[in-house]
């Protein structure tokens, strides 16, 4: 039996970073919390390119196009809808989250999932760096972690064919 996990290491990656100024206070610091990780674990600043877009809506967009260029190892995405006093919110929570996860399987990179969805600014602000932590820094390690685990996949070799084995005997 084989077993795959992904170790968190950025060494030697390129790496997309998208950014919803909409709630501009708490996506800093998402943005903030994603950076940190993405050094701390290895990738080169150089190695980061952060794309701003103007909110929660227009991050799968963005996300198609870097993904698009073929030169990102991963993204990780970072947004913050807070609930207000109309559906607006789960119309687009719903629908942003949604077109992420189809672009991951459509170009399987993986995406660093970051996009807060609160009821209120207390409960973003808890996760961008509150009691709760920076879901920024969650977003990026997830990412660096399924960048390494697709890399052991794509390297692993495939499994002999027994009947094979059993006829050059």
């Amino acid at each position: 039996m084989a077993e795959f996990r992904g170790a968190v290491s950025g060494e030697g990656r390129r790496i997309g970073v998208v950014v919803s100024r909409f709630n501009e206070e708490i996506t800093s610091k998402l943005l903030e919390g994603a950076m940190e990780c993405l050094v701390r674990h290895g990738v080169r600043f150089q190695d980061v390119d952060v794309v701003m877009v103007p909110g929660a809506w227009e991050l799968p967009a963005a996300a198609e196009r870097l993904l698009a260029a073929e030169r990102y190892d991963a993204l990780v995405v970072v947004g913050a809808v807070i609930r207000g006093e109309t559906p607006h919110f789960d119309f687009v929570a719903g629908e942003a989250a949604r077109g992420l996860a189809q672009l991951q399987r459509e170009f399987a990179v993986p995406i660093g999932f970051g996009l807060l969805t609160t009821d209120n600014d207390e409960q973003a602000e808890a996760r961008a760096g509150g009691a709760h932590g920076n879901k920024g820094w969650d977003a990026a390690l997830a990412a660096l972690e399924m960048a390494d685990l697709f890399s052991r996949l794509d390297a692993a070799e495939a499994p002999e064919d027994e009947s094979d084995d059993a006829s050059t005997s």
